[in-house]
């Protein structure tokens, strides 16, 4: 029997964009406040209009990244289980 290639459902591809999504900009940010040090900003000007904003994005966006990283793997394996039990039986 060949091997098929699995097409995973929609809130699977959902949930890979969501993760993807909230992973990159909290990495974006993260990385935006490692040049803004560099170059010199200075505290004050951290509490200006966009950097608060940059400064909680990934404290927030990591551990929603990893909370929905986690209910991905427990869709992906309920869906592997039911399909390999109807392969069987």
């Amino acid at each position: 029997m060949a091997d098929t290639p699995q097409n995973p459902r929609r809130i699977e591809r959902i949930l890979a964009y969501m993760i993807a999504s909230a992973v990159g900009l909290s990495i974006l940010c993260f990385i935006a406040l490692i040049i803004a040090t560099a170059v010199g900003v200075t505290a004050e000007q951290f509490s200006a209009a966009p950097w608060p904003t940059i400064v909680v994005l990934p404290a927030i966006g990591l551990p929603i990244g990893l909370i929905l990283m986690i209910v991905l793997i427990v869709l992906t394996g309920i869906r592997r289980g039911r399909e390999s039990k109807d392969a069987r039986g």
